[in-house]
């Protein structure tokens, strides 16, 4: 199969680009400014994604059979310091993507975020279940879910994937990531205490999102996320754990919603998802948050102070 992948160079589209090519897809993949090597990689396109002409054209060259799209402003902060950048990317790029799959009668995958809920649940939010974001992020991304089904429902289906965990190519996109270069630089994080996240890696979103590319059997809006539902302070402890660190060489501080109530407002508080109905028909599994951890390496930029 011809993958036409948007976003190769990220911690997910770099994910995707090395399960696709372990399946034995051919896969042309987009970067922006990233210049490394990106394994698996067929065809690397230098493109400028906010520029719908490029975007149209490169699809249309290529003539994919089906379409992962990957890019993305997924940082909500991010979003809200750019904000077009961000609705040319998070709403404007997936509507033309749905269109020229709708053109090319090609499988369309795109990705959304939990963020779409408000995080006021007491239990797991359905796939059915009315979204109400509370930033600007989950509002673009709500957008998108739209704009992609009523541009090319019968070919796409949408994810809302989690907090992710992984290895990027920069090594500085995920969590454990982060952490690691907080801790190098002598820096204590701050962590909520009654926020709460169900992560997975990259890699296992990335290969369900693949398998999802590989059939047409399921559309519209889905959940996938880890099994296990933890507070961020509680994921940094077993980060910390996992890599056999003391509370005195990585420090973590406790915070609550109430202690930091303006961020707060615009984070959800509790974020589960109900996978049954779309874990129930792939070969891809959930996976536990020991298994994720156990996937996790030491940042290169922070090698020297953890060996240290």
């Amino acid at each position: 199969m011809k993958l036409f992948l948007t976003g190769a160079s990220g911690l997910v589209g770099a994910a995707c680009v090395r399960a696709a090519a372990r399946r034995g897809h051919q896969v042309i993949g987009t970067c922006h400014r990233h210049t490394g090597p990106i394994e698996g990689l067929r065809t690397r396109l230098t493109l400028d994604l906010t520029d719908p002409a490029a975007a149209t054209a490169a699809v249309l060259e290529h003539f994919p059979d089906a379409i992962v799209n990957c890019a993305a402003v997924s940082v909500p902060d991010e979003c809200d310091r750019q904000p077009a950048l961000a609705q040319a990317l998070n709403v404007d790029l997936p509507a033309q993507l749905a269109r020229l799959a709708h053109h090319l009668s090609a499988r369309l995958v795109h990705i959304s975020s939990e963020q779409v809920f408000p995080g006021t649940s007491a239990g797991a939010y359905a796939a059915g279940d009315p979204a109400d974001p509370i930033n600007l992020y989950g509002r673009q991304k709500l957008a998108s879910e739209q704009a992609v089904t009523a541009a090319a429902a019968e070919f796409a289906v949408t994810v809302r994937a989690p907090l992710l965990l992984g290895n990027s190519p920069g090594g500085g996109r995920s969590l454990h990531e982060r952490l690691f270069a907080d801790w190098a630089a002598g820096r204590t994080p701050r962590l909520f205490t009654d926020e709460f996240r169900q992560p997975c890696t990259a890699d296992n979103l990335a290969e369900m999102l693949v398998e999802l590319a590989e059939r047409r059997d399921v559309r519209g809006v889905v959940h996938w996320a880890g099994t296990d539902l933890v507070s961020r302070l509680e994921l940094a402890e077993r980060v910390r754990a996992h890599f056999r660190l003391t509370p005195q060489q990585a420090p973590l501080a406790a915070t609550t919603r109430a202690d930091q109530a303006d961020a707060a407002r615009r984070r959800p508080a509790r974020l589960e998802l109900d996978l049954r109905p779309l874990a129930g028909k792939l070969r891809t599994r959930p996976e536990s948050l020991e298994t994720a951890l156990g996937e996790l390496q030491v940042p290169a930029a922070s090698r020297a102070w953890y060996l240290g």
